[in-house]
């Protein structure tokens, strides 16, 4: 059983890191921030539930937390901007054990810490069943010069980083109750691209950009419906994970509609380099006149690209 929520608030508040933009954080009705001068607010809020972004037979609960926070700082990563501030809203159901609760914390607090972005608020609650949390990231970004998924032209050319379908390759593998390692489970502890983002921002480089959590075939829809445009994609070039080293690269269904990367999908008009922040960075299609998005194969044929990401209410773990 947890801890009362009195005691589990003073616990968080000792564990949770300090910042720069932290002017009053846990103890008070609400944060006090202190904002850049000629810099706009940034707010992006996510869920991680239980038996819907996670089991806890699965995942050990270090990585629960890492994930919960990772949803939030990729989407500031996605807008160019810089994660200020945290905001936790928990709540588990009684069964929970305490030692639980504290190593999702410990996944949490390390990748608040690497970035340096305090825990400032949030809430705690008993559930009726299970573990929900909302992570609330608050980011800034220099007055009009956030990163939006309208900017897409005809001719810009598409971009992701990293590798995609990794994370939908291990979590394949969880499914099919097959034995997993370590090449496996690093798949669930993706890295925010902060840097990557504000380097893309500042450089004046991204027209549009979208931080790859359902999936690029839906995340590529989402820009293109924003820009009102079409996409064409080359299935050779996307650049596919291996699982585990020495491995096959992961199929292409689970690179076009896997999700859960945390990489960052853009489209330019400039020149961009191979690797941004110390990360790889790969052209894979262009940006069309005409709407629809389309998939060109090994064979040189073109497809239409159907959406197959993930969507809620349509299915779950």
């Amino acid at each position: 059983m947890p801890l009362r929520e009195k005691n589990l608030i003073q616990k968080i508040r000792r564990s949770a890191p300090k910042g720069r933009a932290l002017v009053t954080g846990i103890g008070d009705d609400c944060a006090v921030l202190r904002l850049p001068r000629r810099h706009e607010l940034l707010v992006t809020t996510d869920f991680t539930i239980e038996k819907v972004h996670f089991r806890r037979d699965w995942l050990r609960p270090e990585l629960v937390g890492w994930r919960c926070l990772t949803r939030g700082l990729s989407d500031i990563a996605a807008m160019g901007g810089e994660p200020l501030a945290a905001f936790l809203s928990l709540a588990v159901a009684k069964d929970v054990p305490q030692k639980w609760v504290d190593r999702f914390l410990k996944g949490l607090l390390e990748l608040a810490e690497e970035f340096e972005v305090p825990l400032a608020g949030g809430d705690t609650a008993q559930s009726a069943g299970g573990i929900q949390a909302d992570i609330v990231v608050v980011g800034s970004v220099p007055t009009g010069k956030a990163v939006l998924r309208s900017g897409a032209k005809a001719g810009d050319q598409i971009y992701v980083t990293g590798e995609l379908g990794g994370s939908a390759a291990a979590l394949a593998r969880l499914m099919e109750a097959k034995p997993t390692g370590a090449g496996y489970f690093r798949r669930f502890r993706p890295e925010p691209r902060i840097a990557v983002g504000q380097w893309l921002r500042q450089h004046g480089v991204a027209s549009a950009m979208i931080d790859l959590s359902d999936g690029l075939s839906t995340d590529l829809e989402h820009i293109c419906q924003e820009s009102r445009v079409g996409a064409e994609i080359e299935a050779e070039a996307i650049p596919r994970a291996q699982a585990e080293r020495g491995k096959k690269p992961v199929a292409l269904e689970l690179a076009l509609h896997g999700g859960d990367d945390y990489e960052l999908l853009f489209t330019s008009a400039a020149a961009v380099p191979q690797e941004v922040a110390g990360v790889r960075v790969t052209r894979i299609g262009r940006i069309m006149r005409s709407s629809g998005m389309r998939l060109i194969g090994a064979d040189g044929k073109s497809r239409p690209l159907k959406v197959r990401g993930w969507e809620h209410f349509r299915g779950n773990l």
